[in-house]
């Protein structure tokens, strides 16, 4: 992956003054989004351009929207875990022309948000990392997404010994959801570059 890295760093290190180019990190549930980010983050500091990194985590709606719905597990998972059109409206389409944002942060201990400002600076890279990323209604907004690939097995393993214990929830929710994504999106199709984790 490492090498992967530096190529991509490379390809993408055309941003002009005055730009902003927004970079998709995809990939399903511990594939190593995180981890990605963090290293592109610091090669694309080393080019002295400024970095905005959001984690699509951070925006997930409260509990009571998206558990106990009636819905399947895995459509609550899919389709119910963010507000998709409002971030479409509030974040996707906001990332080229405003400087700043307000955004309902995520506190999962408390089940609740609180309003974040975001600068966004005139000329930057805009790195956004979730999963389902690349559902078709958020697509388009990305100047290069980056698909990471792992296989469920390796992905489970790096899950903690207490959460590997609900198996359930990974059958009916995660998974389920997982499939329909690749399924209906072809995630690995749509990136411009796989990285294999």
């Amino acid at each position: 992956m490492e090498k992967n890295l530096l190529a991509v760093v490379n390809e993408i290190l055309k941003i002009k003054k005055g730009q902003r180019f927004i970079i998709g990190i995809d990939g399903l549930s511990r594939s190593g989004k995180t981890t990605l980010v963090q290293k592109l983050s610091k090669q694309l500091e080393k080019e002295n351009t400024e970095v905005c990194v959001f984690h699509l985590d951070d925006f997930i709606v409260d509990k009571k929207h998206r558990y106990h719905t009636s819905n399947e597990e895995w459509y609550e998972y899919y389709h119910l875990q963010w507000d998709v059109e409002w971030l479409k409206e509030n974040l996707f389409q906001m990332l080229r022309s405003s400087t700043v944002l307000q955004l309902p942060f995520y506190d999962s201990v408390n089940d609740s948000h609180e309003l974040r400002r975001y600068i966004i600076p005139e000329t930057c890279y805009i790195l956004i990392e979730g999963v389902f990323l690349q559902r078709k209604e958020w697509k388009r907004f990305f100047d290069y997404t980056i698909f990471l690939q792992s296989s469920r097995e390796k992905r489970f393993k790096r899950e903690s010994p207490m959460t590997q214990r609900n198996m359930e929830k990974f059958k009916k929710r995660y998974w389920q959801a997982e499939e329909y994504y690749v399924k209906t999106e072809s995630p690995e199709r749509q990136a411009d570059l796989v990285l294999f984790n």
